[in-house]
């Protein structure tokens, strides 16, 4: 049997787990560098030397490659996080929780990156500040217990919970593009301005023994998953999405047929109110010229009346005439006779 010499293997067809693997760390590299805005279908196949149509295949574009880079970066970021609360002691807990989000941007600052630069829309799976506010509701546990033993009110746990968190984040935004001092240096001054105040600062701070040299790793489901375990459940979600767009654009149809129809209803009342309008206007103007008719008649029967009334008197004038003249000729007749 002929050995398969190395360029062969190098020209293997990608299964379709790998070339989707591929498509997502192309993906996140350029989102990274880009921004979800900046960066295209063309850019993503180009890298990833494919055609357009291998992306729209296996991701429906370059939304169903975010969403699975933003949900895999919060996973794994909120993994770390939650682990590091787990401590017993309330300032190991704050020191790990520290060192965790300093450890996930010295590791992954591609993922952090995209994480504080986009939170668009495309991902489904919420915000960086959606994140940062679940952490702040883990550390809101552990505060309101720390000022319960200390006699404060429990109530403003929430609030002291967001100081932190959100101070812990900004540094975090920062240090990652000055990557100085050493991420446990770092932990340990954040540390010492929420433990101890600005009353109360260490000229010298570093972690305790419990969380020196502490390196955390994601939870098994996100890191440990098997390829095609992770494949199927990907493509669950994307499937979820697709289904989800889908009932969107559905009900868009049915809220525009709808619109159209209650347009088209409007419309025909407002012909048939026009159509009433004009047959009211006709009949009013039937009427009105039928009682002009009416009174032109009855003028023309008055003005009949009054000509036969003055027919007549002439006539009896006339009459009354020739009787007189009838009698003065009789009376002058019976004069010669005698």
């Amino acid at each position: 049997m002929e050995p398969v010499s190395e360029s062969s293997r190098s020209r293997r067809r990608m299964t379709g787990a790998e070339r989707r693997e591929q498509l997502i760390q192309v993906g996140r590299a350029l989102f990274a560098d880009k921004g979800f805005d900046g960066t295209s279908v063309e850019e993503i196949a180009a890298s990833a030397k494919v055609s357009k149509p291998v992306v729209y295949e296996h991701f429906g574009g370059k939304e169903g490659i975010y969403a699975v880079v933003i949900d895999r970066e919060m996973q794994r970021l909120l993994s770390l996080v939650t682990q590091a609360l787990s401590a017993s002691h309330a300032r190991v807990k704050l020191e790990r929780a520290a060192l965790a989000l300093l450890q996930y941007i010295e590791e992954s600052s591609e993922g952090f990156r995209i994480l504080v630069r986009d939170s668009h829309a495309a991902s489904g799976t919420g915000t960086f500040a959606s994140l940062i506010s679940d952490i702040a509701s883990q550390v809101e546990d552990v505060l309101a217990d720390e000022f319960k033993e200390r006699g404060y009110d429990p109530k403003l746990a929430p609030m002291y919970a967001q100081m932190l968190v959100g101070m812990t984040a900004l540094t975090g935004q920062w240090w990652l593009d000055v990557r100085k001092p050493r991420r446990e240096e770092v932990a340990a001054h954040l540390v010492n301005l929420s433990w101890n105040g600005l009353t109360g600062l260490d000229a010298n701070p570093v972690l305790t023994g419990a969380t020196r040299g502490l390196v955390l790793s994601p939870s098994v489901d996100t890191r440990t998953a098997r390829p095609a375990e992770r494949d199927s459940k990907e493509q669950d979600k994307l499937r979820r999405e697709q289904e989800k767009a889908r009932e969107r654009e559905q009900r868009e149809r049915a809220k525009q047929l709808e619109r159209q129809q209650r347009e088209q209803e409007k419309a025909r009342e407002r012909e048939q109110r026009e159509r009433a309008k004009e047959l009211e206007r006709q009949l009013k103007e039937q009427d009105k010229l039928r009682r002009e008719q009416e009174k032109a008649q009855e003028r023309e029967q008055r003005e009949r009346a009054k000509e036969l009334e003055r027919r007549q008197r002439e006539r009896a004038r006339e009459l009354e005439r020739l009787q007189r003249e009838r009698a003065k000729g009789l009376e002058r007749q019976q004069q010669g006779e005698v």
